[in-house]
């Protein structure tokens, strides 16, 4: 059979992926806490917030983030709505390099008027010598290449996404 057409996200997006986001007194079958902060001996935290064409915060958009270093096969999902500042936020590890490649997350952003979702990386500021010889990160233009990498504070890496405009965050096609 024929693949069928893609579709704009229906009404199972706010019930069956991001319930808080919604007000359901239930929560979802998987969060923000790839792993748990409290326990793990090296967390971090990955931040941001998307943004529309007109540079205005996108406050339902659905994050999901997907590691695989190897050794974790991490999977998380967030609402922007769940937070007061529309924010993402995913508490996780920073994974290791597999390959030579340069450390990595990927991202897949969910949002209504989208038809497919859109997939990018979040690379880490402070691997820069892996970073100047990734392989996929080098196919992108230099000058567009920072769209892709989270600005660290402490154990914070922070990532803003455009959707449109000036500072248009590069996606992949897969």
């Amino acid at each position: 059979m024929p693949q069928t057409p893609s579709q704009t996200v229906g009404p199972f997006f706010a019930y069956g992926l991001c319930p808080e986001q919604y007000a359901y007194d239930f929560t979802d079958l998987v969060d923000n806490q790839l792993v748990d902060p409290t326990t793990h001996p090296d967390p971090i935290m990955v931040v941001g917030k998307i943004y529309d064409g007109n540079n205005e915060t996108i406050p339902d958009a659905m994050v999901e983030l997907w590691q695989n270093d190897g050794e974790h096969k991490l999977f998380g999902r967030f609402g922007t709505g769940t937070d007061p500042e529309n924010r993402f936020i995913f508490h996780t590890i920073k994974p290791k390099s597999v390959h030579g490649q340069a450390p990595f997350i990927n991202v897949i952003l969910f949002m209504r008027g989208q038809l497919i979702h859109s997939y990018t990386r979040l690379y880490f500021e402070d691997e820069g010598e892996l970073n100047a010889t990734d392989e996929v990160l080098n196919q992108v233009p230099e000058g567009r290449r920072k769209t892709l990498i989270a600005k660290k504070q402490g154990s914070v890496y922070e990532l803003d996404i455009y959707m449109q405009g000036d500072r248009e965050t590069v996606f992949f096609d897969l």
